[in-house]
């Protein structure tokens, strides 16, 4: 069943979208430093319904600011009725804060409830400064006023922008949790995470890791320099009722064993001199897996770092004092254009250029390049910074993906059995056509997480956990479960499937079978009720079928 905007607005009126409250610690001390307020709604005949399947209904509709100042008032009320009010966290809707109704709302909500708005921190994200910066500016001023702490959610997902961090007064920034889960196994996302928790160093912000799972990346984040940190590893998201219990619990302290350093942990100095901060944003900057240089007004480099001087082929020095047309004469005419508009002060972002290959028989180079104008105290443009990533390899792993992708759906097109194609997310991409004959979805009813709509509500957080599970271990998907048929009556499924995993050993798809085993279990049943009954024959002496206790049967 697809969640209808009728849904959502029954739900909403009806209040059944209650906040859970996810720790948020402190990584140093292991103490509880607040919640995040996160939205949860438990379908009385559907059993929980995913955050994905209704808040983007919610926000295209407008029942956003509805849904989120109940929750607030609900988390609000929960939080004044203990001894001190925790610290709270809640992510507002980019459309939200572009609005100036909310901060006389939320001003109204804190007033009724008697929660100090000192103790609120603001969450948003980098789209809900893109549209107007100017108004997302001027909300963002008065929410300090009232006392707001404001944090940049999942920074590095999207345009990552310094300009951003540099526009609002952010009190705080987020790493995101796709860098957290994999910095233990990836070098390339420890070196963001450290690019980002450093970046939080220099401007003074403090820094939050989510998705925190497993004690080695919270020892990691502690090396690292993280602030604060939230995750399964400190606590799943609970009810209002437990926040007492979740309070009162002893700190989770991280203990960091004496060890050489290595090429795992990248030590930084928490308590760092200038002089010492300014040689850590050096490394980070000449360090960083992206190009990056600062034009002047002359279009001449100031700076640039090693990767993007390997990219240009030729050493650092050879660049400082050059323009790109001196030293990328072919390439130069591509970009020219938007060099110049950034020049004016136009942001450019997501601009993607081919380079051609080295050889006759390599492949292009395709780059990822953003200009962000740079501005003096008087406003004046002074020059223009320039981040640039190789993509290549992520165009090709698409290519590669986007074939093998049809190949499969060729196979779906003939296959008489159910099979499936999710995306890392876990989000629906493509199933075949026995899938809807058998559960009697449409395609778009199976969008996002839809497909597991069809799951009997009892059997739903189950089947949740395991898919859960194997989202983020990459462990073979393997259950099985009670689902809708096309009549509309409940029948078993066994759903199997395994991970594909792209050149940097990230997972980019799942692809698996869905299959009928109501058959086999209806036999199950069938022969566990005979064998029921044969015992119960072999108790009860003079009654019908009475066995002797010294005869065995075996069943195999």
């Amino acid at each position: 069943m697809v969640i209808e905007l009728a849904d959502v607005q029954s739900a909403i009126e009806n209040e059944a979208v209650i906040p859970y409250f996810q720790p948020l610690v402190e990584l140093r001390s292991g103490q509880l430093y607040g919640f995040e307020i996160l939205a949860r709604w438990q379908h009385a005949d559907l059993g929980p319904i995913l955050p994905p399947n209704f808040i983007a209904i919610a926000e295209q509709s407008g029942l956003i600011w509805q849904m989120t100042w109940q929750l607030l008032r609900r988390a609000f009320n929960a939080a004044t009725q203990l001894p001190c009010p925790p610290r709270l966290a809640i992510n507002i809707s980019p459309i939200q804060f572009r609005d100036q109704a909310l901060v006389s709302a939320l001003q109204a909500v804190a007033k009724e409830t008697q929660y100090p708005l000192d103790r609120l921190t603001i969450e948003i994200t980098e789209s809900a400064i893109l549209e107007n910066v100017d108004i997302a500016h001027e909300v963002a001023c008065e929410l300090r006023a009232l006392g707001c702490r404001l944090a940049l959610d999942d920074f590095g997902t999207g345009f990552s922008s310094l300009a951003h961090l540099q526009a609002l007064p952010f009190d705080e920034l987020k790493v995101d949790r796709s860098f957290v889960r994999t910095m233990t196994t990836s070098r390339e996302s420890r070196k963001i995470v450290a690019a980002v928790v450093g970046l939080g160093h220099s401007l003074g912000i403090r820094t939050i890791a989510e998705g925190v799972e497993t004690e080695q990346q919270a020892g990691m984040l502690l090396r690292l320099g993280c602030d604060l940190c939230q995750g399964w590893f400190y606590g799943h998201p609970s009810s209002a009722e437990a926040l007492s219990d979740i309070i009162s619990a002893s700190p989770r302290e991280i203990r960091l064993h004496p060890a050489a350093p290595s090429n795992h942990v990248i030590p930084v100095c928490l308590e760092a001199m200038p002089s010492q901060q300014g040689s850590q944003l050096h490394a980070i900057y000449d360090g960083a897996p992206v190009g990056l240089c600062f034009l002047d007004r002359d279009l001449r480099y100031v700076s640039i770092n090693r990767r993007l001087a390997e990219m240009n082929g030729a050493p650092i020095e050879a660049h400082l004092g050059k323009t790109p047309r001196e030293m990328v004469p072919k390439l130069f005419p591509k970009f020219a254009p938007y060099l110049y508009r950034a020049m004016q002060g136009q942001q450019i972002s997501g601009l993607e250029i081919e380079r051609p290959a080295a050889t006759s028989e390599g492949d292009p180079m395709a780059i990822l390049v953003s200009y962000q104008p740079a501005f003096d105290e008087a406003g004046e443009i002074i020059g223009v910074s320039v981040a640039c990533v190789d993509i290549t390899e992520r165009k090709r792993a698409e290519r590669v993906l986007r074939e093998s992708d049809e190949r499969y759906r060729s196979i779906m097109e003939t296959s008489p059995v159910a099979l499936w194609v999710l995306d890392h997310q876990g989000n629906f991409i493509d199933a075949s056509s026995p899938w809807y004959e058998m559960t009697g979805q449409t395609r778009e009813e199976c969008e996002q997480k839809g497909f597991m709509e069809v799951v009997h509500p009892d059997d739903q957080e189950r089947y949740w956990d395991v898919l859960t599970e194997s989202l983020r271990s990459g462990n073979l998907v393997d259950v099985e479960f009670r689902a809708v048929d096309a009549e509309g009556g409940w029948r078993w499924m066994r759903v199997r499937g395994a991970p594909r995993y792209g050149p940097s050993g990230e997972v980019v798809r799942w692809y698996g079978m869905a299959e009928d085993i109501n058959e086999r279990r209806r036999e199950i049943e069938s022969w566990r009720q005979l064998l029921s009954e044969m015992e119960m024959c072999r108790k009860q002496p003079g009654s019908f079928g009475y066995c002797h206790p010294e005869i065995v049967i075996h069943i195999v």
